[in-house]
């Protein structure tokens, strides 16, 4: 990695690493010699190819070891100096630790490390949100203090009210995620619920519309965030809304929460102090161990801390410690010349694809991520994708607003910044980048299939994915990845 990177800490740090790893596959292979081969060929695919998948990034080694360790064997239910299985000191160490730093990095009154995962972490917001608004003045109300000082009867009713409440979140096709209220996610069957969009004509969230719909429904919850809108989101504007018709905001900055950390969002645009409840991931755009994190202002801080046994089972102590080396590489100087990087280059590469009459979903970007129609090019997202892996550009298909495709086929292409940007790839890199994604797709055709045109077929003409993949390893080997690293 590049001086962009926790990990750019010259030659003996490598140096370290390399015989760290190497010792570390000795082991595996000793017992299942073809995980530690999968393991060193991950590495290779990854050193490989143009990962440009808006969620994925590149961990440093110091976050990757801290993962392989003895507090895999701890179980550690309960919170900080309150568990419920002895001999967890070591534990609460690093759990406060990685609560600290997440304090004091995004400028949150509370920290919750312990979601295994960002859908982990949007249940324990929601539940936090249901335990706080409804459970408890339901309890007040039937003169209980817990519910399992209720009756059977005064149970149903509340357990039926806490079942009974709305949300209202971005939609799917325009950039919102799954866990935002989409029915067949475990959110749209809590909720009663329904979603906002994005003006057809721009693409962009229109307030004045989030706010006539908040005002018809009525939801308990208002959800911002995303994962596939190429713009920022003015989370003041959220929270007049939310606290007009009585909601909770609840942000999900998992794809953006690098750049609130790296200060590239700020005042509106930073989440943290207009949100009741912010979740993250702590991988993406953070850099971080693959899991989630939860920010709280003291009203939901107590239900927050209740997410086990509430929704969570035992934590994962050693991805808790991981979060906390993470989270104090967040909190460098560099990491925010690294976010800056991030959004500077995601701009470079939505103006490579512009000038190339690449068609983007809101004409362009102010954040980590690009949305490419690729209709222009008359193929699918899911040909596009596949043409594209063929050619050693790893991406994901996404749908666009009013997808005709649907969610499966898709008529997008998403693009993000993150992986590539550790790696040290510059604006210069990401205009090249462009030009190979646009050589490609130009050079796909859709090919049919038993019943007519597929939507996942095609062919790609003669020679494109081997002349892209020698121009992509061009740039590779001039931003290697994890430099100095031996396996």
């Amino acid at each position: 990695m590049t001086s962009s990177s926790p990990s750019g800490q010259g030659a003996d740090y490598a140096a370290t690493a390399s015989e760290a790893y190497r010792a570390a596959l000795r082991v595996i292979e000793s017992v299942e010699p073809r995980v530690a081969e999968a393991t060193r060929k991950e590495l290779a695919d990854q050193r490989g190819s143009l990962k440009l998948i808006a969620s994925e990034n590149y961990a440093s080694p110091a976050v990757l070891l801290t993962m392989g360790t003895w507090f895999s064997d701890k179980y550690a239910e309960g919170t900080v100096g309150h568990r419920f299985y002895a001999a967890c000191q070591n534990v609460d160490t690093v759990e406060a630790l990685a609560a600290e730093h997440a304090r004091e990095l995004f400028g949150a009154p509370y920290a919750y490390a312990q979601p295994h995962s960002g859908i982990d972490a949007n249940l324990v917001a929601y539940w936090a949100i249901l335990a706080t608004r409804v459970e408890a003045p339901g309890l007040a109300e039937l003169g209980a203090k817990h519910v399992n000082d209720l009756s059977e009867g005064d149970w149903e009713k509340l357990r039926a009210k806490l079942g009974n409440q709305r949300l209202l979140g971005m939609s799917l096709d325009t950039g919102g995620h799954l866990t935002h209220g989409f029915r067949p996610n475990i959110s749209g069957k809590m909720f009663h619920q329904r979603q906002y969009g994005t003006d057809p004509a721009t693409g962009f969230i229109d307030y004045d519309a989030v706010a006539a719909a908040a005002r018809e429904f009525k939801p308990l919850v208002l959800v911002a965030g995303y994962s596939a809108y190429p713009r920022r989101v003015n989370f003041a504007k959220m929270r007049e809304i939310a606290d007009e018709v009585g909601a909770t905001l609840m942000v999900d900055m998992a794809h953006f929460a690098g750049l609130v950390a790296g200060k590239v969002f700020t005042g509106d645009e930073d989440p943290v102090p207009h949100a009741h409840i912010t979740t993250t991931t702590t991988h993406k755009s953070l850099r971080g161990p693959r899991g989630g994190l939860v920010l709280a202002t003291e009203e939901y801080a107590p239900a927050v801390d209740k997410g086990c046994p509430m929704v969570l089972g035992g934590p994962l102590s050693h991805v808790m410690a991981a979060k906390a080396v993470a989270l104090a590489e967040a909190r460098r100087p560099e990491f925010r010349e690294y976010a800056q990087a991030v959004a500077d280059n995601a701009q470079a590469l939505a103006d490579g694809f512009i000038k190339r009459d690449g068609s983007l979903v809101t004409g362009g970007t102010d954040n980590h991520l690009v949305l490419l129609d690729v209709t222009s090019f008359g193929l699918t997202g899911r040909q596009a994708e596949s043409a594209l892996l063929d050619s050693g550009i790893v991406t994901n298909r996404n749908a666009v607003p009013a997808d005709p495709n649907g969610a499966w086929y898709t008529s997008g292409i998403r693009f993000g910044s993150p992986a590539l940007t550790t790696r040290g790839f510059g604006a210069d890199d990401f205009d090249r980048v462009a030009e190979l994604v646009v050589e490609v797709l130009s050079n796909t055709q859709p090919a049919a299939g038993p019943n007519g045109p597929s939507k996942a077929k095609y062919t790609l003409a003669d020679g494109t994915a081997e002349r892209v993949r020698a121009a992509a390893a061009e740039l590779l080997d001039a931003n290697p990845l994890y430099p100095g690293l031996t396996l």
